[in-house]
C-alpha cells in the first residue's frame, strides 16, 4: 500500500509540477503591479481559467522564438514530485497524506515567486492557509489521522505571531508575506504537535541563516541584503513534516 502511493503521489506531483512554471511566470511581479498576461515575447497567455491552468509554452504560428517562459519545466516537475513522493512516504496511508499532498504544488509555486521577485502573494498565502484549516479539520474526523486539528490551528496562529514579532524587530529583513505564510505552514507543523512546531520553525530560520551567510561569505551580498525567506520557510516546514509523520507511524 505504502510504496503504491508513494508512485501515486510522485505521478500526481509531477503532474502538477508540469502546471507551476506559468503561474510562477504570471505571478513573479512587483507588488501592485498587475499579474502578467503575456509571455516574455508579448504574447497573451490564453487558456483554462483565465489562463492560469496550461504548460508554460506559447503556441500558435506567431509564437516564434518564445516557445517556453517561466522556470524550467522538467526540473519543477521533478522538484514537485520528488516532494510528494517523500511526503507520501513518511505519511503513509493517513489522511493527513491527501492534505500534504494537495499543499506541495502551492509550496514550490510560492519558492519559485519569492526566489524570483521576492514576495509571496496574498493570494497564494491566506487561501492555502485558510485550506489547510479546513482540510485538516476534515482529515480529524477520518480514522487514523496521526495529528490533533485543535493542536494545528493554534500551531498556525503561534508561528504566525513569532514572526509578527521577528518582522517588528527587523521589517528590513523580513517582509509581512512572511508573517502569512506562516499561518499555514504553523498549521501544517501543529497536526504533529507543538515539538514538530519548533524543529520546522526554526529549521526555516537556520536554512535562511545558512544562505545568507553563503552569499556574503561568497561576497554576493552584504550584511544588510535582503533575501528571499519564504523557501527556507517551506524548507523546513517539509523537514518539520517528515519528522512529524515519521514519528505519527
Amino acid at each position: 500500500m505504502r510504496v503504491l502511493l508513494i508512485v501515486v503521489a510522485a505521478l500526481w506531483g509531477a503532474g502538477a509540477g508540469l502546471l507551476v512554471p506559468r503561474a510562477a511566470h504570471r505571478l513573479s511581479v512587483e507588488a501592485e503591479r498587475p499579474w502578467r498576461g503575456d509571455c516574455p515575447g508579448g504574447h497573451p497567455i490564453t487558456g483554462a481559467f483565465g489562463g492560469w491552468v496550461g504548460r508554460a509554452r506559447c503556441t500558435g504560428d506567431e509564437a516564434g522564438d518564445c516557445a517556453a517562459y517561466g522556470p524550467s519545466v522538467p526540473v519543477v516537475a521533478t522538484v514537485t514530485a520528488l516532494v510528494c513522493a517523500a511526503l507520501a512516504a513518511a505519511t503513509g496511508p493517513r489522511p493527513e497524506a491527501a492534505v500534504w499532498l494537495s499543499a506541495a504544488p502551492a509550496g514550490v509555486l510560492l519558492s519559485l515567486v519569492d526566489l524570483r521577485v521576492h514576495r509571496l502573494p496574498d493570494v497564494l498565502t491566506l487561501p492555502l492557509a485558510a485550506a489547510l484549516a479546513v482540510l485538516l479539520g476534515v482529515a480529524a474526523t477520518l480514522p487514523a489521522a496521526g495529528g490533533s486539528w485543535p493542536t494545528a490551528l493554534l500551531g498556525g496562529l503561534v508561528l504566525s505571531a513569532a514572526y509578527f514579532v521577528l518582522f517588528l524587530v527587523n521589517p528590513s529583513g523580513m517582509g509581512f508575506g512572511d508573517v502569512k505564510l506562516a499561518l499555514a505552514l504553523g498549521a501544517a507543523l501543529g497536526w504533529y504537535g507543538w515539538s514538530v512546531v519548533v524543529v520546522g520553525g526554526l529549521a526555516g530560520l537556520l536554512y535562511g541563516g545558512c544562505y545568507g551567510l553563503g552569499l556574503v561569505a561568497l561576497r554576493r551580498a552584504g550584511r544588510e541584503s535582503a533575501i528571499p525567506l519564504g523557501p527556507f520557510m517551506l524548507g523546513g516546514a517539509f523537514t518539520g513534516l517528515l519528522l512529524g509523520a515519521a514519528a505519527a507511524s
